[in-house]
């Protein structure tokens, strides 16, 4: 029997008992062997092989897992868990949350937003007022849009109040020169 040269073979080869292979030509110079040197010797011959491991194909795997990236095999006779075990809504809002306020750091920093308008729409992200991102962009055009023309009208208002600051001022400084004291009315005899 060739149980102790397989045991020995499978100690020098470091692997086990199952992945020898001995040489069933030469099994009587194998059965002499009772040493691992003279093991490694039959080793060395081509005698006493490590088996190659087993081919475990991942390829049916892998069709499988594309399909179910295609929405495929995931209706709900396959689903075990709920909903949100699934994916849990704390996972969407973080990931929403990260979202929206890198893209307002984003736009701080390239001082499209200012801090007090960062502060204020920060706040509302909190507060969940913005969906997504794009819903977030168009409320920042649009309160910017707001913005200059609140402060255009300001201007013109501004503007308009010093022009009829000066025409008063003007209309003031015309009248009092001209302006004398009444001459008494000549009495009638």
């Amino acid at each position: 029997s060739l149980k102790l040269q397989k045991r020995l073979a499978a100690s020098v080869l470091g692997c086990g008992k199952r992945k020898v292979w001995l040489d069933p030509n030469e099994a009587g110079d194998i059965l002499m062997a009772n040493s691992r040197a003279t093991i490694r010797r039959l080793v060395n011959d081509g005698y006493v092989i490590k088996k190659p491991p087993v081919v475990h194909s991942r390829a049916r795997v892998r069709i499988t897992e594309a399909a179910k990236r295609k929405g495929r095999h995931m209706g709900h006779g396959k689903r075990k868990g709920t909903r949100d075990a699934r994916m849990p809504q704390k996972i969407i809002w973080m990931r929403r949350m990260r979202v929206l306020r890198h893209m307002l750091r984003k736009y701080r920093d390239q001082k499209k937003i200012d801090r007090h308008m960062y502060h204020e729409l920060y706040v509302r992200c909190k507060g969940n007022v913005f969906k997504n991102k794009r819903v977030l962009m168009e409320h920042i055009h649009q309160a910017k849009l707001e913005k200059t023309r609140d402060e255009t009208i300001a201007a013109q208002y501004e503007a308009r109040r010093l022009k009829n600051k000066a025409m008063r001022e003007r209309k003031g400084a015309d009248a009092a020169p001209t302006t004398t004291a009444p001459e008494p009315a000549a009495k009638k005899s």
